[in-house]
């Protein structure tokens, strides 16, 4: 067993695409239009195989009022791995990404919290030890 696509709930599919592929430089896996809405999902451009993410529209009448609440309190919705978090939070930084959180060493991890722009933030984190 294996993980194969993890969802991140979102208020607009095609902007979250953008960020998601402009912004933070995934690639896109599947893009099938569903009525309304899409089956959009990114993965790791040098893992095409890997764990996909899933930029789901919040349709679902619980779904506004959990993110909006994680939110509202500063909790990431997702943590997304990188080998530098300083090295990406100067680039994203540069490109207009505002961070909630600026670097920050706990010991084993660095981490940085961020907002996609889409109703989330997400952590990125750096393992060190």
């Amino acid at each position: 067993m294996k993980i194969q696509t993890m969802s991140i709930f979102v208020d607009d599919q095609q902007q979250a695409l953008d960020f998601y592929t402009g912004a933070l430089g995934f690639a896109v896996a599947a893009d099938v239009p569903l009525g309304d809405h899409r089956w959009l999902t990114v993965v790791d451009p040098d893992r095409p195989d890997g764990t996909q993410l899933s930029l789901e529209p919040k349709g679902h009448p619980a779904v506004g009022p959990f993110t909006a609440a994680l939110a509202s309190d500063g909790i990431p919705f997702c943590q997304l791995g990188v080998d530098d978090v300083q090295a990406e939070y100067d680039r994203l930084t540069a490109l207009g990404v505002t961070f909630t959180q600026p670097p920050t060493d706990y010991g084993p991890v660095i981490v940085a919290v961020l907002d996609d722009t889409c109703g989330n933030l997400v952590q990125l984190a750096q393992q060190t030890g």
